[in-house]
């Protein structure tokens, strides 16, 4: 696994969801993540990158024409974020049963929550926000004699 980062633009469009979703998986497995040890990380990343792809697309678009992916890997943890130059900062919500939408950043808090890692939003000097969220790789298994 390289350690790095690689960051791409796509427009604030709907269609840049799955295409985001396909490019950070692609980018994984490119660096090694790949096997059983590795499934429950990428499907959680791969998640995390369609709802705040999703949120920017829908929420953030008409300020921000594009959003900004990054994956950053390090030696023990991988992180997400998606940044765009929409001045709000949303909250997670918490779940409203009645409502078909709205939870996605309470979904992306939760699974981060349950992997070990962290997640937030934090402004740009722009003054748009960056949703980030890091989560740990899996521990390097150790054989047993």
């Amino acid at each position: 696994m390289v350690e790095g980062v690689w960051r791409f633009a796509a427009p604030a469009l709907e269609a840049s969801v799955p295409q985001a979703r396909h490019a950070v998986r692609d980018l994984l497995l490119a660096q090694g993540f790949s096997g059983p040890a590795y499934a429950d990380l990428v499907d959680s990343l791969l998640l995390i990158v369609s709802e705040l792809v999703t949120n920017a697309v829908r929420h953030a678009a008409l300020l921000s024409p594009q959003v900004v992916v990054e994956v950053v890997i390090g030696a023990n943890w991988v992180r997400l974020s998606v940044e765009d130059d929409h001045p709000y900062r949303p909250k997670a919500l918490a779940a409203d049963f009645g409502r078909t939408g709205g939870r996605g950043l309470m979904l992306v808090k939760t699974i981060t929550l349950e992997a070990g890692g962290s997640c937030d939003v934090e402004r740009t000097p722009g003054g748009g926000k960056v949703i980030w969220a890091s989560l740990p790789l899996p521990a390097a298994r150790t054989p047993i004699d």
